[in-house]
């Protein structure tokens, strides 16, 4: 099998609330206790992900992978709003040497969607305030643990607040036209299902309007406003500015503190297509999905593809996904094409930026299934650094089957199976197949 070459980073990602378990302190532990929470089931112990790091990076690393992709999480290390707490620094520090040891590359994020609650009852995402907040936090981390770190993604999936904000309003469109037909057919919410497939998290749109309603209530109860502004809520402009700016301001003190530090962000995007009459709203797609970032990441060190499907819009928006295609257990379509399309996008628009791969993956029960998926992806990284775009590295999700947000553990994203009785791993042939492309 063709090497990708020494400097090549091949790996898998995480993050930390999906994975650790207990993340007592944040805005989704708080979301998943309500009663009236979209949440089918709560995180709890998750894969205890927390207390065995050492046992799954040395997975990895037997493997043949050579870069982890995880997350320091926000709430541990600020539990409460100025109070750090050094205990859980030292917990990263731990995991960083942990990489380290075992000759792999730790790819940190600082926020992959769950915030400290204190922060959400202040505001949240759509208050000026964050921005300090989150820099304070940054330069904490780099003062920290800068030192033991090459690669620093801020914010992951920067763009999903536009593209969560997107999907409410297409279905609060659908409930108010069921409403006037007063027809609750089974099409009708078959329709309802496949709008989650269109956004690249786990998300729940079965709740009836009245269960919306009361967790509403509860949330005033708990946050303060029946509407909070999580990370993963729909956006307003504004709120979309605040997350760039944050971003901004997130690298300025990493970079005081830790120049050498290469620091980027990571966004989800589509393979945006179009059939005939749909190009301009393909084109307004993309530029909302990606093109109007550039003015606040073209000076970044490198840039995070995110990317699992493709979205075809024709000229009613977009479309379903064809009848005969294949779909990912999140409703997404099959379509590993995707990825090399989209490194090529990004490259035209952004020449010469580093990029990395920082999630790409397929949520499916059947492993032979997830090879080939790899294969194909990979063989378009190859056709993508052969043609000279400077990709740097690939990272898979996911490690391990996880808690995918709203969607509980039932989506099986992982190169490993965790029995959660036992939290015992049971790696998965698919997780040596990748490995086998950093082996000569």
């Amino acid at each position: 099998m063709t090497a990708f070459g020494k400097d090549f980073y091949i790996g898998a990602s995480t993050a930390a609330h999906q994975v650790e378990g207990n993340n007592i302190h944040s805005d989704y532990w708080a979301m998943e206790q309500m009663e009236y929470s979209s949440f089918v089931e709560p995180s709890l112990d998750a894969v205890d992900h927390y207390n065995r790091y050492e046992e799954d990076i040395q997975m990895l690393a037997d493997a043949g992978l050579n870069a982890y992709r995880f997350s320091i999480e926000w709430a541990r290390i600020e539990p409460k709003k100025d109070h750090f707490d050094e205990e859980e620094v030292e917990h990263y520090r731990k995991v960083i040497a942990c990489c380290r040891e075992y000759h792999v590359e730790p790819i940190v994020t600082l926020h992959h969607f769950t915030s400290p609650k204190w922060l959400i009852c202040d505001g949240g995402w759509d208050d000026e305030m964050v921005v300090e907040r989150f820099a304070i936090y940054a330069k904490y981390i780099a003062e920290k643990l800068g030192a033991e770190l090459r690669y620093i993604c801020t914010i992951n999936e920067a763009n999903m607040r536009l593209q969560i904000r997107a999907i409410s309003e297409r279905f609060m469109k659908m409930m108010q036209a069921k409403a006037v037909k007063n027809n609750e057919s089974q099409q009708d919410t078959a329709k309802e299902e496949k709008l989650e497939g269109q956004v690249q998290v786990g998300i729940n749109l079965s709740d009836p309007m009245e269960r919306m309603k009361l967790g509403a209530m509860e949330n005033a109860k708990i946050f303060g406003t029946p509407q909070p502004h999580t990370f993963v809520s729909s956006a307003s402009n504004q709120g979309d500015m605040i997350v760039c700016k944050a971003h901004q301001a997130a690298k300025a003190v990493i970079k005081s503190v830790r120049p050498e530090i290469k620091v980027g962000i990571t966004l989800s995007v589509h393979d945006i297509q179009w059939v005939d009459g749909g190009e301009e709203k393909a084109k307004a797609e993309w530029e909302e999905e990606f093109s109007h970032y550039i003015p606040y990441i073209q000076e970044d060190d490198f840039f995070g593809l995110q990317n699992y499907t493709r979205s075809v819009y024709g000229p009613d928006g977009i479309q379903a996904v064809p009848e005969e295609a294949l779909l990912t257990q999140m409703d997404y379509e099959v379509y590993p094409e995707a990825l090399e399309h989209v490194i090529r996008k990004v490259n035209s628009e952004l020449p010469g930026m580093p990029i990395m791969i920082t999630e790409n993956g397929i949520a499916t029960s059947d492993d032979v299934q997830r090879i080939e998926f790899i294969k194909a992806v990979m063989d378009g990284v190859k056709n993508c650094i052969n043609d000279g775009i400077p990709v740097i590295g690939y990272c898979h999700w996911s490690l391990m089957d996880n808690f995918e947000w709203q969607k509980g553990y039932q989506m099986t994203f992982g190169l490993c199976a965790v029995d959660r009785t036992t939290q015992e791993r049971h790696p998965k042939e698919s997780l040596e197949f990748l490995g086998s492309y950093n082996k000569e």
